[in-house]
């Protein structure tokens, strides 16, 4: 599988979830689709959408409810594309959508594999591929950045690093969508800055490109040393998400309560 391939199968699967085509990611100008639902969706992914926007670089497709497509483009008309993700013009967005007790929720960096940089590396431990019926007894909170413990049927590959009988380090797949598996990490604090994340994700991305799928790596935009660990591994940043969620789903995630003000219109 060439670059080229890598980055075609990824337009085409975010075409799947933004109702546009893979063409509209590379155009000079802004696209605002309607969001849909769509089977061939990443599992996670919970469409129709009331916000996402998703850029490769050149520009912003923004797939919407049709209650925000005005605010939307208005909103993508006022600042470059790389300027559209970030504060404080974010906040206009964010202030926008409450009306409808919404708000900006998750925001995300991907990374894909570079062929020409991924290859095997050691990291002086004992690295062994782990199927499905092996990883029962590592759902536990070291692990849940490699495995998803909400929807273990997904977890398919996995490639563990011990020393001696002790599972230090861990990278796990799950398979979002039919052509993409994500890849996730977790090391135990003492194993760490001894290579064992670098060498378990670039292993287990070769893995996956031998399987006939894309490995990919997704990254909060804060968290560096998850940045450094996809570059060292052989990825390069590839694409961006951002998108919207009901308030109570946010509150829910910090503990916040729902202001009483707050009345959801629309579907998340």
């Amino acid at each position: 599988m060439t670059n080229k391939d890598i980055m075609r199968t990824a337009t085409e699967q975010s075409a799947l979830e933004a109702n546009c085509s893979p063409e509209d990611f590379f155009r000079s100008e802004n696209i605002v689709t309607i969001s849909t639902g769509n089977k061939g969706a990443r599992r996670k992914l919970a469409l129709p959408a009331y916000c996402n926007l998703i850029s490769y670089g050149s520009n912003i497709v923004a797939s919407v409810n049709p209650a925000v497509k005005e605010t939307v483009e208005k909103y993508l008309e006022q600042f470059e594309p790389g300027h559209c993700f970030g504060t404080p013009n974010i906040y206009l967005l964010n202030d926008a959508f409450r009306r409808d007790g919404m708000c900006i929720c998750f925001m995300a960096e991907f990374f894909l594999p570079d062929v020409e940089r991924l290859k095997e590396r050691e990291c002086g431990f004992r690295m062994e591929m782990l199927r499905p019926e092996d990883l029962t007894q590592f759902y536990v909170p070291e692990w849940s950045n490699a495995l998803t413990s909400g929807c273990r049927e997904l977890d398919v590959l996995a490639v563990g690093a011990y020393d001696g009988a002790r599972l230090v380090g861990l990278a796990g797949c799950s398979a979002d969508c039919d052509t993409m598996w994500q890849i996730g990490i977790d090391v135990l604090p003492e194993y760490r800055r001894q290579g064992i994340a670098s060498a378990l994700t670039s292993r287990l991305a070769l893995e996956i490109l031998a399987a006939g799928r894309v490995p990919y790596y997704c990254v909060a935009w804060a968290n560096v040393k998850s940045v450094r660990n996809a570059v060292q591994s052989g990825f390069i940043p590839a694409w961006v998400e951002l998108n919207a969620k009901t308030i109570s789903f946010s509150n829910a995630l910090t503990g916040r309560k729902v202001p009483e003000n707050t009345k959801k219109t629309c579907p998340t």
